[in-house]
């Protein structure tokens, strides 16, 4: 399997996420982080998988919660580009492509 990068922003997003839902229910932030770690092992298994959105990065949608994780599969990695809300800013993230 090929080895997952994120980027610095999405790692940022990511935990801002995990202490959102932490703060709302306990428990509910490591239900989270759990979510995103099996759609990233998921990504991993079967990278081409999912759909190619509007810039070209492929996206995975959770199944528990209402986020996207952008990607981009290269050669020897992939490159996780954002863990973004299914509805506020669509593709805020485009600029993280290059």
């Amino acid at each position: 399997m090929k080895k997952v990068i994120i980027h610095d922003d999405a790692e940022k997003e990511l935990w801002h996420s995990v202490d959102y839902y932490e703060d709302k229910v306990a428990g509910l932030g490591l239900n989270f982080e759990y979510e995103i770690q099996k759609a990233l092992f998921s990504i991993q298994r079967h990278p081409r998988t999912y759909t190619e959105s509007k810039y070209g990065a492929r996206r995975l949608l959770l199944h528990r919660f209402p986020y996207f994780i952008y990607y981009n599969e290269y050669e020897e990695y992939i490159w996780i580009i954002a863990f973004a809300h299914t509805s506020r800013k669509p593709y805020y993230w485009k600029n993280r492509i290059s």
